[in-house]
Formats: C-alpha cells, structure tokens, sequence
C-alpha cells in the first residue's frame, strides 16, 4: 500500500525566534492510466480510489460511457491503471483543455457537445443536506492534517454512500464517478464537492446521470449553462443551514 501522507521536519520561524515542528504532507504521485493496455493518459493522485479514479478519468476523457463496458481494473502501485473493458473505437478522442490541473484537465470535445440523457431523479431535504454536508467534512481528517485535501461526497437513499479525498477537485470527482460505473453506487442521488464547480465538473456528472450538484465554493458561468442544459439543480456556497442554488431548485425540499 501507498502511504497517503508523509511526516516532514519543518521550521516555524516568527518574530519569537524558531521552533522545530512535525508536519504531515499529503502525498501527490503520478499515475497513468491504459485502456487495454494502451496508455490513454496520466494525473498526480492522492493514491486511494484509485480503480474509482482509473475508471472515472476514462469516463472524462469519453472512452467508457456505461458500466456493461468494463471487464477489469488493476492497479500496480508503482504508478499504472490499467483498465479493460469492450470499448469499439480506440481511436485519439479530441479534447478540450480545461481549468483544472493535471490529466483531468482535460474533457473529451463529444462529451461536451449533444444532446444530454435523462438524470437518476431524486430530492433532497434541508435536514438530509445538513446532515450530508457534516458527514463528508467530518469523515475524514486528511484535510484538517495536511490541508491539502478536496473531499466528495455522495448522498442517497437518506445516507452518505461514498467518500472520496484527493489533492486534485477533479480526482476525487472523478473517484466517485468511477464508483458509480464499477456498480458500487448509482447515479439516483446528490453530489457534494469542495471544490468550485467549474465547466468540466458539472458536465461529468451530468453526463452519468447525477441531477443534484453541490459545492462549498462557487460555480463557473460556462458550469451554470451547462447545469441549464443538463436540466440539473447546482448548488453552491451550500452549508449545514443553507444552499444558494443556482438553477433547478425543485429537487431541494425545504419541508
């Protein structure tokens, strides 16, 4: 196993003089990922989730669409994810540079453009989001540790169903949509990220199928329009008491 943080000697330097600290740091390595043993691409990980994110980058890049196409995944910790699955074209996606960092900085030009399929409809309540939103912040300690986290969540059927933490927004974004092409989840239910919500986060997860998209920061012009398209409710700034929801407000009950 790949530890996920790493214990470094600091200085802490002040107007009071040095003193030695222990801090801890999360750990960012490269991975790549290949698709039948082609080399699609790669992105610097958190290392866990990593067959989630495996699957999830794909997805992104627009070489899986549906979970029927996936056969395996394996993970060789010395950097490599390699995906199987019936895909009929291998063929170079055309992609459109994003503004996220790394491979997931990427998203493929056909995933953008068309036309969107039906969402896994679902509501959620003021109470079910309160207690939502404590969960992810609180299920973990990574990012109170290394502050150096992004955390995701995701909520249905009146529970948080799957965590995921990565250094990168997109990643741990990425790691749930993976769980729900690997069947450990469906789509019928709500996203929460700490990361802003920008063109290429909306659309992923419009795109499998998620009509509830949340964020503690704030949306893009170009993730508002195409949460329009979609048809689906984005969510920001949202906190235990309170959501200002940008479009689709309808799938918030506030009974």
């Amino acid at each position: 196993m790949i530890p996920v943080t790493l214990k470094y000697e600091t200085t802490l330097i002040s107007r009071e003089g040095t003193e030695a600290r222990q801090e801890t740091v999360a750990v960012e390595t490269p991975f790549k990922v290949a698709l039948n043993d082609e080399s699609i691409g790669a992105s610097m990980v958190l290392p866990s989730g990593l067959q989630e994110f495996g699957v999830g980058f794909l997805f992104g890049q627009g070489y899986i669409e549906k979970r029927e196409q996936l056969k395996e995944v394996y993970v060789c910790h010395e950097g490599r994810i390699s995906v199987y699955a019936d895909v009929e074209n291998m063929e170079h996606r055309e992609v459109i540079i994003t503004s996220g960092c790394g491979g997931t900085g990427k998203i493929s030009r056909k995933m953008l453009e068309g036309a969107f399929g039906p969402l896994s409809e679902c509501t959620i309540s003021l109470d079910e989001m309160e207690r939502f939103i404590i969960e992810v912040l609180h299920y973990s300690d990574l990012g109170l540790k290394t502050h150096c986290i992004h955390a995701c969540g995701f909520w249905s059927g009146g529970k948080l169903t799957a965590f995921y933490e990565d250094v990168g927004r997109h990643n741990a974004v990425d790691k749930v949509i993976g769980a729900i092409l690997l069947g450990k989840i469906a789509p019928k239910g709500a996203i929460y990220t700490t990361g802003r919500l920008t063109s290429d986060m909306v659309l992923k997860c419009a795109r499998i199928g998620i009509p509830i998209i949340m964020s503690r920061t704030a949306p893009s012009s170009l993730g508002l329009a195409i949460a329009r398209r979609a048809g689906v409710t984005l969510a920001a700034y949202v906190r235990p008491h309170r959501v200002n929801c940008f479009h689709a407000p309808g799938r918030i009950i506030t009974a």
